[in-house]
């Protein structure tokens, strides 16, 4: 009898877990300053008390109005839809030259960014993001600082980063940006002279993958002139957790492959920088021929 009992508040419980999470997930754009999609805390730091449910606004008036912006959204995609790929036409689809990203002209263009730095693990490094000057670039600045912290587990530290939201359709649907009929990576920035890191986000179909990034390097010269960047899709290297991997693969340009793009600094030189972008777009350059830029191995 005791063994029975126990079977069936243990069924309980595993019931009342599944319906919370489904709760959760039908909850999602009104969950605020939730973590539910991080689960990284600093060690000796204590866990949150509060869940994360009870932060969820259960306001009937913001739920309509929610409402209405989804279906506004629905409305123009499908608007788009009909018009061609992106909203363009076939033809100008398929004869298209280059694409302008990302320009930064107002603080909604930079609201479609985020920065951080190592502070999230304890470090000292700090970084900001404005408008430049006249309101026609974004100016991404701040201090490296290489101090590692004192928690007994963290040996190295100092780097500080720039990457874009994920573009959101209606009704939370992820959106995935199609490359396919481009080449090569093309940006107009000012730098001072350091290195940085251009970083192509993927979304994996496994957990294990969340950490897969395509990388390439970004060398600034300095000095008060402006300079155009041109990275072929070709030079960019596949690694894992920090560290690049020995079976190499080309980047899928089509629109399953990746979500964000971003720039990380991390050259090991304590001190002030400063990178001032311009815009950030594609280019179909008919004179690069070149497939993958390194040696592939095939599997046995």
């Amino acid at each position: 009898m005791a063994l029975a009992v126990m079977l069936l508040n243990g069924a309980s419980f595993r019931a009342g877990c599944c319906r919370h999470k489904v709760l959760l997930s039908s909850l999602g754009p009104l969950l605020s300053n939730s973590k539910l999609y991080s689960s990284y805390r600093r060690p000796g730091a204590e866990p949150e008390k509060k869940l994360s449910w009870q932060n969820a606004d259960f306001s009937f008036k913001k739920g309509i109005d929610h409402l209405k912006t989804q279906l506004s959204l629905l409305k123009k995609e499908t608007q788009d839809y009909l018009q061609g790929l992106g909203g363009h036409p076939l033809s100008q689809h398929l004869l298209e030259q280059t694409r302008v990203l990302w320009q930064f002209r107002s603080q909604e263009d930079l609201n479609k960014w985020v920065i951080s730095s190592d502070v999230e693990i304890g470090g000292k490094s700090k970084v900001y993001i404005k408008l430049g000057r006249n309101n026609q670039t974004a100016l991404l600045y701040g201090t490296l600082n290489t101090e590692a912290p004192r928690d007994g587990e963290t040996k190295y530290s100092g780097y500080c980063s720039m990457r874009s939201r994920p573009a959101v359709g209606s009704f939370n649907r992820k959106k995935y940006y199609d490359w396919s009929n481009f080449n090569s990576l093309y940006l107009r920035v000012r730098g001072d002279g350091r290195p940085w890191m251009v970083n192509i986000y993927t979304d994996p179909y496994f957990s294990h993958q969340k950490d897969d990034l395509y990388s390439y390097f970004m060398f600034t010269r300095g000095g008060p002139y402006w300079e155009e960047i041109k990275i072929p899709f070709s030079k960019f290297f596949f690694s894992s957790r920090g560290r690049v991997q020995d079976n190499q693969h080309p980047v899928w340009l089509d629109k399953a492959s990746f979500l964000t793009l971003g720039f990380t600094i991390g050259d090991k030189v304590d001190g002030p920088f400063q990178l001032e972008i311009d815009f950030i777009g594609l280019l179909n350059d008919r004179a690069h021929r070149e497939e993958f830029a390194y040696e592939t191995y095939d599997k046995n």
